[in-house]
């Protein structure tokens, strides 16, 4: 299982929204086919891992990081059936599929064949591995990532709201990384005006002209459209699609300018004069995508804290102290009554890039 669950991670930021799975093939102690899931739309991975054993399949063992799907409503057929056709004596499942439309399912087509099947090995590190899919899956919204560059005192920005550069090279780059991986990526139109990212996933030299890789839809978080004609988030969006989220309250003849330029412009619920990000959260989902990075100014990272849509930071934190009231925090609005109120992180990683440290955490629920 531990072989299949490090095929799995090959298909990381590229099996969107289909989750990572690895199937290893054993006959006789020996390993006579592997796979794991590569993409979205193509086959899965017990059907490559069966394809490559060929008839050595019979009479061996299934080790599969996800419960085998047997539904139809998808683009590649269902696993089960080719499973029991194969003539596999035994089938060893990580973790059954949260999907509703499988959700057990896959496993009772299973057992009823006569196939024998055992849960639950290195069941948490299969869980771990599709976090994002299981989120998914089971609340409807994307899995969202707060992504902050600050000071060692938690500043984002000066009371000019200038930020580049706080972070270095290093750290740059792996924002650039983990944005490849995602299905998108999510700013405030206060960023936007600020800063005018082009919200791509670049090479070394940091330019927005060295485009690489995959690269995420990009969002925009605007109630009012204040959003530039000229806005570098505007570009490529027949390459990198970007969508503008705003309320009934915006100019038609706005948004009519932002299509002819082909941008999608979506309107929903608003929260308090603002776009309700979880309304957005919801449709971006609706639409398939399973990750947003959201790199957000004090105060969209503050409504998604406190909206309770977090599920992860990421948070690069430079050997800088900038002081001053005035300076604006990684979290706006207004700070709880009392330190017990405090969100707490739990389960953080740190990692040294260069003179920089990244911390990763989730936000503890009961805070």
């Amino acid at each position: 299982m531990k072989r299949a669950l490090s095929l799995a991670a090959r298909g990381k930021g590229k099996t969107s929204p289909n989750p990572m799975v690895g199937a290893v093939i054993v006959n006789q102690g020996r390993v006579v086919g592997e796979a794991y899931h590569r993409q979205a739309g193509q086959p899965h991975a017990e059907v490559l891992a069966l394809h490559q054993a060929g008839p050595r399949a019979r009479g061996g063992v299934l080790y599969v990081t996800l419960e085998p799907c047997c539904h139809l409503q998808k683009r590649t057929p269902p696993c089960v059936p080719l499973l029991v056709q194969s003539g596999l004596t035994r089938v060893c499942v990580a973790m059954a599929d949260p999907n509703p439309q499988v959700a057990g399912r896959g496993i009772q087509a299973l057992t009823k064949a006569k196939i024998e099947v055992s849960m639950g090995t290195l069941e948490s590190e299969a869980q771990k591995l599709n976090e994002i899919y299981i989120h998914c899956v089971t609340t409807g919204r994307p899995f969202l990532i707060v992504k902050g560059a600050m000071t060692i005192d938690g500043k984002i920005a000066t009371h000019t709201g200038q930020s580049q550069w706080i972070t270095g090279e290093q750290a740059r780059q792996d924002v650039h990384h983990v944005r490849s991986q995602v299905d998108a990526v999510m700013v405030g139109i206060g960023t936007v005006l600020t800063d005018n990212p082009a919200l791509s996933a670049r090479g070394s030299k940091g330019d927005s002209t060295q485009r690489k890789g995959r690269q995420p839809v990009r969002v925009v978080m605007d109630s009012q459209l204040r959003l530039p004609i000229k806005a570098k988030v505007i570009q490529w969006v027949h390459e990198q699609p970007t969508i503008i989220c705003t309320i009934a309250q915006a100019s038609p003849t706005k948004i009519r300018t932002l299509e002819r330029q082909g941008v999608q412009v979506w309107v929903l619920p608003q929260k308090n004069g603002r776009v309700s990000l979880k309304a957005a959260l919801t449709k971006l989902r609706q639409k398939g995508l399973s990750s947003v990075l959201l790199e957000g100014g004090s105060m969209l990272n503050a409504s998604a804290i406190h909206e309770g849509v977090v599920n992860q930071v990421r948070l690069y934190i430079a050997p800088l102290i900038m002081g001053g009231q005035d300076a604006k925090g990684l979290i706006g609005g207004m700070s709880p009554k009392t330190v017990n109120q405090a969100w707490r992180l739990v389960n953080p990683i740190f990692k040294k890039l260069g003179p920089d440290w990244l911390v990763t955490a989730t936000i503890d629920r009961q805070t």
